[in-house]
């Protein structure tokens, strides 16, 4: 084997750090190998899954064959760069089916969502009604009435043990999942309808007991929902608030469509930084850290364990969580707006913008980190979903498929597929490795409005304008 052919390569972690020496491969090693060669350099006690790139493309056969597949040519007298990414020790199968239509509802399912363990299912519509699905017998459970108006946004607590909803006539209700009944009186002080819900995360509010607002009349309201009274009022947006996010550091982020973002101190509403950058109204909001702090404790990986404790062992235990979902970098936001680009932010060290991403040739409706904070998945009225890299915010690929408007998106708990929603009334679940489409799930008979992956892996529920309530399952 004395002729074989090599290379020199230089392994580097998805931050762009080397991995050690540069080292001489045959052309023929295969992921496999360089799986061995990895978890060596990293010293990982057990050995942990890793994906291979090369200029953004999967090596999924041997070296050889990924580099003949690409275009842009190769030297064997110049060092490659392959990027090696961690997978989740579990994985996530596609959903290829829909077991169930749910009716009910008598207007356009507005917002579906999972409960952080994925046990509970919740959805929101312009009847002015929540309801409350079993999602094992995938029928209906209870139906909440309190709302005078269409319900545009429904957000879990992360210990799941009550929703909050919000709708068009500025009114924030609190809902029992188990028994459908309202919690406390209904929260009121907003002027004009709600635009985004948001619990403070577990590890920093242990009884899940503050929830944050954004309404469309320029405020944020931090509200205690034990006592049904706003504490917090944050004025300084001239126009509608769109998203509130409330991140693990103890601050909160908005996005408005005055074009800018505003972050704050959550203990005292302080004003710390206004980002700007935006030409047009700011329509969404995604954090690096968005998956860990919606899911708490649940950790997919260990589904069938309930963590036991007091509420403050609980909470230690989520931020434990929390700072593993983070790593050594600081929470990253990224930002989508009605000027057809992004941008991606440092928001607690810095105004200024680590990236701005262009490309979309229409309106940005969603933003969404991948579960392990690698990849951003964005979708536009462009008819596309693209994939862009977490911590550069450099344009990895784009999915093509939908006829219409993509609305939404959403990820599985392993990061390795994506599920988009659209005008054209189809579901669509993506390769994100092979960057192909990979199921395209048609069924609803008009537009799809909300699309939520069940944290834990295993089902899909999307929402539209044809009423009802769908489940995907593989």
């Amino acid at each position: 084997m004395a002729n074989e052919e090599r290379i020199l390569a230089q392994l580097k972690n998805e931050e762009g750090k080397n991995l050690g020496a540069p080292i001489d491969l045959p052309l023929d090693v295969t992921a496999e190998g360089l799986q061995t060669i990895c978890n060596a350099l990293q010293e990982n006690e057990e050995a942990l899954p890793y994906a291979f790139f090369i200029h953004s493309f999967e090596l999924t056969g041997c070296l050889r064959e990924t580099l003949d597949d690409q275009s842009t040519g190769y030297s064997t007298e110049k060092v490659l760069e392959i990027v090696c990414q961690p997978q989740a020790v579990f994985k996530v199968r596609a959903v290829t089916r829909c077991t169930s239509s749910l009716p009910g509802h008598t207007e356009a399912v507005i917002a579906v969502s999972f409960s952080p363990d994925g046990r509970q299912l919740a959805s929101g519509s312009g009847d002015t009604t929540v309801r409350f699905w079993d999602i094992y017998t995938e029928t209906p459970l209870h139906t909440c009435k309190g709302h005078s108006h269409w319900i545009l946004c429904i957000s879990w607590a992360s210990d799941g043990s009550k929703l909050a909803s919000g709708c068009k006539n500025s009114q924030i209700c609190i809902w029992d999942p188990s028994t459908g009944k309202q919690l406390g009186k209904t929260l009121l002080g907003h002027k004009l309808w709600i635009t985004c819900l948001t619990w403070a995360p577990r590890h920093s509010d242990p009884e899940c007991r503050y929830l944050a607002s954004a309404s469309k009349d320029c405020t944020v309201r931090i509200w205690d929902v034990f006592v049904g009274l706003c504490v917090r009022s944050l004025s300084g947006h001239t126009q509608s608030v769109t998203c509130v996010k409330w991140g693990g550091e103890g601050l909160l982020y908005t996005s408005s469509q005055d074009r800018t973002i505003r972050v704050w101190r959550a203990e005292d509403g302080i004003l710390c930084r206004s980002l700007q950058g935006h030409g047009h109204w700011v329509n969404t909001l995604a954090l690096s850290t968005d998956y860990a702090i919606r899911t708490g404790l649940f950790n997919p990986a260990h589904s069938s364990v309930v963590p036991q404790g007091t509420a403050n062992e609980l909470a230690s235990m989520a931020k434990e969580r929390y700072l593993s979902a983070k790593g050594s970098k600081a929470e990253m936001l990224v930002s989508g707006s009605d000027d057809f680009t992004m941008f991606l932010w440092n928001p607690s060290e810095s105004k200024k913008p680590v990236a701005q991403m262009t490309g979309h040739q229409q309106l940005i409706n969603q933003v969404l980190y991948s579960p392990d904070g690698l990849i951003i998945a964005s979708a536009s009225f462009d008819k596309s979903v693209k994939l862009w890299n977490g911590y550069t915010g450099k344009f990895i690929a784009a999915l093509r498929g939908h006829v219409q408007a993509v609305y939404q998106i959403a990820w599985s708990a392993d990061s390795r597929l994506l599920c988009s929603g659209s005008a054209d009334s189809t579901l669509k679940v993506w390769n994100i490795a092979q960057r192909k489409l990979l199921i395209d799930l048609p069924g609803h008979a008009d537009e799809v409005f909300s699309v939520d992956w069940s944290p834990d892996g295993s089902r899909v529920a999307s929402g539209g304008r044809d009423r009802v309530l769908k489940l995907w399952r593989h």
